[in-house]
């Protein structure tokens, strides 16, 4: 009998351990999707590079074109969030490289957390939790016209120079 009180309170101090985000991570509600990520982690590793991001482009905006993230329906957050992480994982961090091998560890290192935010959002649309509304698949269209009427250096470029702008309407919405 001791034996099984020993095992349920075991076993429940490992499920409550499970439902705790990791140290630094907080959990982000992105429509009925729940996801635990290092904001820390990533805004540390942005700041670090961010100087050293020479912005090819001042004219365009591709994240903040006018009302591209701003008033956006929480049913539309997780979709839209979706999109933004295969946006970031699979366009923009394969095209920018640098001279500075420091630079290229710390953009490798924000790509590789991008990455395990990219495959918990996947799982949510593929659990339909994240359905995509007109209006959040429009925003994107124009976000990717934005992106893909530069040349793709300078897009991936910009587009990592205004990964702030992301993360400040992540943290918003959170």
């Amino acid at each position: 009998m001791k034996g099984s009180h020993l095992f349920l309170c075991l076993f429940s101090m490992s499920c409550w351990l499970n439902l705790m985000p990791a140290a630094g991570n907080k959990i982000f509600h992105f429509g009925p999707c729940r996801i635990s990520m290092s904001m820390t982690e990533i805004r540390s590793g942005f700041t670090a590079i961010k100087a050293n991001i020479v912005n090819p482009i001042r004219t365009l905006s591709i994240l903040s074109y006018p009302h591209s993230l701003h008033k956006v329906k929480s049913s539309d957050r997780c979709c839209i969030t979706h999109h933004l992480f295969d946006f970031y994982v699979d366009k923009v961090f394969k095209h920018c490289k640098t001279e500075d091998s420091y630079v290229n560890r710390k953009i490798s290192s924000i790509a590789n957390s991008f990455l395990s935010v990219k495959r918990k959002l996947g799982q949510c649309h593929e659990e339909n939790k994240c359905l995509c509304g007109q209006e959040s698949t429009e925003k994107f269209k124009q976000i990717l016209a934005n992106y893909e009427g530069l040349n793709v250096t300078s897009a991936a470029i910009k587009s990592l120079g205004e990964l702030d702008i992301l993360l400040d309407w992540m943290e918003k919405s959170h």
